[in-house]
């Protein structure tokens, strides 16, 4: 039986998908947040939780004693806010709260081809999974599946495949800390290091570009730098949607003097004003205006604007860009522009910069205009403002990182703020802003198919066993690994692999192809119904939930996009009594593949809500040939788990201790992970944890060289042939990645739909179309064989947009079948989301 929803509580789900024939435009929003932002908040959470429930969850959002927020990943000041959450924030804990349920009657209602036939948006809106289930071979609706039979299933998978390469393990960014660790070790003690996660879509080229130049794959600052810059230049980045609560930052260092330069293909409205809703000022009078300047860059052309700032910095030294005064000022020694850059810092901490220099005087200015698509006096300006700054911050998000040559772009980012020593000092440096809530804590955990020989080092030496050390395969080769059969068995914890990934018809087949797909998950989506010849769901905890284990609550940790580390404890009840965690189901995987520890029970044995207490003796090495036959059940729970190694060994842990008492997770982490030396009783203590970063803490760079790298970067931008244009496939405001709370994008105007393509006003005239025509979009992409190939996406009205000339905008993941697997950035692997060269084609009647 479907719960009950009084209308003073919540609503009903929807029974039916939202008809997008009249989808209504109006003119773009120049402000963001304010009232209207709240009130549309608590009506979603209205919707989904009720009145009370609502209040209950929204006070305990990102609070030292609360939950962290399910959303995004921008940190928390040490003083809170009682309302310490933004729209998006709130829409994402509702939707984790909400009192709706899809249970067995569920599924025995509806057909996976009827599921199928909905939207993402219908599909995230039925509620919250309560019981595992299972999709048959050949069957056409799921069905209840227990607890033990539903992991006996996965783990008798995994031992009957040849290679423990068949197995693809991906991971998404809600995965807390405890979490992402432990299915690392359950997936190196398998036998390999296939780990893909939603950074190798996202942040990849972030992570390539940082590391390779200052040695560290994360950003530089803190929120206190964030607050003391004296220039923040946001690029390729929407925070008014993206990272609401980034605009609170934004308005205090503007409120200290800071000068903001937004530069973006789109006016993005939380960077034109902001109207803060916890301040008189932000709610009566007009709000805060933030970016003293907007620039309308061009798709991809963000790598010729560093190179235009570069340049000028330069130039400025060696009073090439000043004015005939200031030469004259220069040649008598009384300039007003000296010491434009920071030579100490440069010759004590830097290499390449001779090479830099040498190479950045050749780019001629032409390029970097046609690069950008900005006259020289608008690049210039920029330059300006950068040469003024005592401190800057350059921020950015996918909008920097989804192109062919986007690690390019990113290393000419560190080339800039090299110039003026803008790395390691108060508020100054890199910040990447990275998306899902712990997307950058799974990666510090070991998330990564990529892992350095000392992190395998320090697992061996913990856990007493060999790991692989052959690199797995990112998002994209995974893809490419089932759609060429040498993927069998496809495994999610959390997250939604089909919509969140590119080339949609490609994925989903190869999806199709594996003998088995299991989703770890806490509501409905894509990824269901798009399945392996056999299908697992296993719902599990959400961040607002309680987590009850071993006689006590646990808490879980998350790391933000700044490097600080913080516990989340869940206050609400359960969906189910019988809902898993992350962890535990981790753990009683790992237990099933590589056995108990000597004299402990098994976990299924184990009274969830009594204390326990565990044997931590450790088990001996067992050979047991991969091809080993499955465990004899018939005689009972305690044999479970007795089964396969491979002739890596298998980590050596009490599985049972680590599923009911999460602290003892915590220990290993210390053990494995640097920094996390003092994480217990930092947590213990409701403090932040704040990992080392030796180029912000010391000027310290662990490059090749012990240097930060001034690179070389020949100039790079699109091409558009005639008669086409460039697409970048983005977020509306009622999305947060593939999660769609709504069909409406407030901020930019659209309501009712999202089946919309915004392009440049004259380019719609001169393509011979009219505003509000509905078209095909058709990418067009060549391959390695020199193949012109093409992608479709069908029925999208047209909106007439400020956009530059030749470029487009569409959602995802409405979109992601127009992005060609193969089209990646270099060196990081990331799909070329923001820039697909497509055509529009008029709809036959």
């Amino acid at each position: 039986m479907r719960p009950a929803y009084p209308s003073h509580m919540a609503t009903k789900p929807p029974r039916t998908d939202i008809d997008e024939a009249n989808v209504r435009v109006t003119r773009p929003k120049k402000v963001a947040v304010g009232v209207p932002a709240v009130l549309h908040a608590l009506q979603i959470s209205n919707d989904q939780m009720g009145v009370e429930r609502s209040i209950r969850s929204l006070l305990r959002v990102n609070q030292k004693d609360g939950f962290d927020c399910p959303g995004c990943a921008w940190p928390e000041e040490d003083k809170r806010h009682i309302a310490e959450f933004c729209e998006n924030g709130a829409k994402a804990v509702a939707e984790e709260a909400t009192i709706r349920r899809v249970g067995p009657e569920f599924f025995a209602e509806h057909s996976v081809a009827e599921l199928e036939s909905h939207d993402d948006w219908w599909l995230g809106q039925q509620g919250r999974l309560t019981q595992p289930m299972i999709l048959d071979d050949g069957g056409t609706h799921y069905r209840p599946i227990a607890w033990d039979d539903a992991l006996r299933e996965i783990a008798d998978t995994l031992r009957g495949l040849e290679d423990p390469n068949e197995a693809i393990f991906y991971t998404s960014g809600r995965t807390s800390n405890e979490a992402a660790f432990l299915y690392q070790l359950l997936v190196r003690g398998f036998g390999t290091n296939n780990l893909p996660d939603c950074s190798n879509m996202c942040h990849e080229s972030s992570g390539s570009a940082l590391t390779e130049t200052i040695g560290i794959g994360k950003g530089t600052v803190s929120i206190g730098d964030i607050h003391e810059a004296d220039l923040l230049i946001v690029a390729g980045q929407n925070p008014g949607t993206n990272h609401p609560r980034m605009l609170s930052a934004l308005e205090k260092a503007k409120n200290r003097g800071a000068t903001i330069i937004a530069v973006n293909p789109l006016p993005e409205a939380g960077l034109v004003r902001f109207e803060n809703p916890q301040t008189v000022k932000g709610v009566m009078l007009g709000g805060t205006k933030l970016a003293d300047q907007f620039v309308q860059i061009r798709l991809g052309g963000d790598q010729a604007l560093f190179q235009a700032i570069g340049k000028h910095l330069l130039e400025c030294e060696d009073g090439l860009a000043l004015s005939e005064r200031q030469r004259v000022e220069v040649s008598t020694g009384s300039a007003t522009v000296s010491g434009v850059l920071d030579h100490e810092f440069i010759t004590a901490h830097t290499s390449g910069f001779d090479a830099y220099r040498q190479a950045i005087s050749e780019v001629p200015w032409r390029e970097l205009v046609s690069g950008t698509g900005l006259p020289e006096k608008t690049l210039r300006r920029v330059g300006e403002a950068v040469r003024l700054s005592k401190a800057t911050i350059v921020c950015w998000a996918m909008g920097l990182t989804q192109h062919k040559h986007s690690v390019a772009t990113l290393r000419d980012i560190v080339n800039v703020l090299l110039l003026q020593g803008n790395i390691g000092r108060t508020g100054a440096g890199l910040c990447p802003v990275r998306g899902h809530s712990n997307v950058q804590g799974d990666r510090t955990m070991g998330i990564y198919e990529k892992p350095s020989d000392a992190f395998l080092d320090a697992l061996d030496r913990e856990f007493d066993f060999r790991p692989p050390r052959e690199h797995g395969h990112d998002t994209v080769a995974a893809i490419r690994a089932m759609r060429d059969g040498t993927a069998r068995v496809f495994m999610g914890m959390g997250g939604n692999f089909v919509s969140a990934t590119p080339d949609t018809l490609v994925t989903e087949a190869a999806l199709r192809r594996t003998d088995l797909s299991v989703q770890v998950s806490t509501k409905l989506n894509r990824s269901h119904v798009v399945t392996g010849r056999r299908a697992i769901i296993l719902p599990t905890l959400g961040r607002t939930d309680r987590d009850r284990r071993g006689g006590g609550e646990q808490r879980v940790t998350v790391e933000d996009s700044m490097g600080a580390v913080h516990a989340s404890r869940g206050r609400l009840s359960p969906p189910s009594e019988d809902l898993l965690s992350e962890v535990a189901i981790v753990a009683r995987l790992c237990e099933l593949l590589f056995g108990p520890a000597v004299g402990a029970r098994p976990s299924s044995e184990i009274d969830v809500d009594a204390a326990v207490e565990v044997d931590h003796g450790q088990p001996e090495h067992t050979e047991i040939p991969f091809d080993a036959p499955a465990v004899d059940d018939s005689k009972g729970p305690a044999s479970r788990g007795a089964g396969v190694r491979h002739p890596h060994n298998a980590p050596q842990a009490d599985w049972a201790a680590l599923e009911h008492d999460y602290a003892l997770i915590r220990q290993h982490i210390a053990a494995v992970v640097p920094g996390f030396e003092d994480f217990e009783d930092s947590i213990d203590k409701g403090r932040t944890l704040f990992l080392p970063n030796g180029p912000r803490d010391e000027r310290r760079f662990a490059t090749a060289d012990g240097r930060a790298r001034f690179t070389v970067n020949p100039l790079e931008y699109p091409v558009i042939p005639r008669g086409r244009l460039l697409l970048q496939t983005l977020r509306s405001h009622d999305q947060y990645n593939t999660t769609i709370y709504g069909k409406d994008d407030r901020y930019r105007g659209i309501h009712g739909g999202r089946r919309v393509i915004m392009v440049n006003p004259k380019d719609i005239q001169v393509l011979g179309f009219a505003d509000g025509q509905i078209v095909d979009i058709v990418s067009e992409w060549t391959g390695a064989d020199g193949v012109v190939q093409e992608r479709r996406a069908e029925a999208f009205r047209i909106v007439g947009y400020s956009t530059p000339r030749g470029n487009a905008a569409a959602y995802y993941p409405e979109t992601n079948v127009l992005v060609p697997l193969d089209s990646v950035a270099d060196v990081s692997g990331t799909p070329t989301s923001k820039s697909v060269v497509v055509r529009l084609e008029r709809r036959e009647a």
